[in-house]
């Protein structure tokens, strides 16, 4: 691999060879319901608790993305996977029983694209075998960083609704699948948003930073992809998204991009005020609906960007900001 800027090419890049996204019963009555790989109507996948049950249904996405890569757990060198539950809780007990060396990351909602980062970086390095997952469950994310769900509290429109979902995919040394040609970690940004109700201002900042970055290393414009795919800015956060592309870097990103936040639920019909966000959302997401178009041709070049609000229940009721980050991943068939 080399360097340029802050991006990493890889001279032979890691292939994606078998991936999975699974969805709750919500997430199935949204539009791409019929991209998902299974999606569970008992959204407790028959545990004693939410976090369990956001464990249990890692579990079965890293599972499924195993098989359509025809990889055994004995096969892979290294697991890399992280939630938004306290110390990555979610993955642990997801990982505990596949016997492999597990490495646990947190970049927040980012963690797809962070996972699938480092496991670029280790395949290049030698590895042949790595397998990048996350999770997030909307009652285990409530529990933890609002309000407990008894609570009954309203929304603001600037509020997302926690995906309850995971997804997985096996990174190879070759083969023929979407081929991950070049990454970069991002920087963390934060301009002064306080309010968790809001996590699309505080996660735009970083994903400008980070898309503009990139374009930069690359020497390319949003019209030369067939899509820039941030992780879940929802609708609030992409349009703050645009109007900082256009005021700080003179790039029109209207038109060319779309958000995962966006896309899994219709915001008209299913009362999620401005779309979708968790480590979930943007796993669910691009290892089904995006990574299936590739495979089909419908897609060649896609830009992946996942963010994350980079907040604790602790940094959040002690009245700091909310640090944002967001990774990139270009992705190509």
């Amino acid at each position: 691999m080399h360097i340029k800027g802050k991006t990493i090419f890889f001279d032979t890049p890691p292939v994606i060879a078998g991936h999975a996204g699974v969805a709750g019963k919500k997430e199935g009555e949204g539009p791409l319901a019929q991209d998902f790989d299974a999606i569970f109507e008992d959204t407790t996948m028959g545990q004693q608790s939410y976090e369990l049950a956001e464990s249990a249904m890692l579990h079965d996405a890293i599972i499924r993305a195993l098989s359509d890569a025809n990889v055994s757990p004995s096969e892979v060198d290294f697991v890399l996977s992280g939630d938004l539950l306290d110390q990555c809780m979610g993955s642990s007990f997801a990982l505990k029983d596949l016997e492999i060396p597990s490495i646990g990351l947190y970049g927040a909602c980012s963690t797809m694209a962070l996972s699938l980062s480092v496991g670029s970086m280790l395949i290049d390095g030698g590895a042949s075998c790595v397998v990048a997952g996350t999770s997030s469950h909307f009652c285990s994310s409530e529990r933890q960083f609002r309000f407990p769900l008894e609570y009954g509290g309203q929304r603001p429109p600037s509020a997302q609704w926690t995906v309850t979902g995971a997804g997985s995919a096996v990174l190879a040394q070759k083969g023929s699948g979407v081929k991950i040609k070049a990454i970069q970690i991002g920087t963390i940004t934060d301009l002064g948003i306080k309010d968790a109700n809001n996590m699309g201002a505080a996660m735009a900042p970083a994903a400008s930073r980070t898309i503009s970055d990139f374009l930069k290393d690359t020497n390319t414009q949003p019209q030369d992809y067939d899509m820039i795919l941030t992780g879940d800015l929802g609708y609030t956060g992409s349009e703050l998204l645009y109007e900082l592309m256009q005021q700080d870097y003179k790039i029109k990103l209207n038109g060319y991009h779309k958000d995962c936040g966006m896309l899994i639920y219709d915001l008209k019909e299913q009362d999620v005020n401005s779309g979708g966000s968790g480590c979930g959302c943007s796993a669910s997401v691009l290892c089904s609906h995006i990574l299936k178009n590739m495979e089909q041709g419908k897609l060649k070049k896609v830009l992946f960007v996942a963010t994350g609000a980079l907040m604790s229940p602790t940094s959040n009721k002690q009245g700091n900001t909310i640090p944002g980050i967001a990774h990139a991943v270009l992705l190509e068939r």
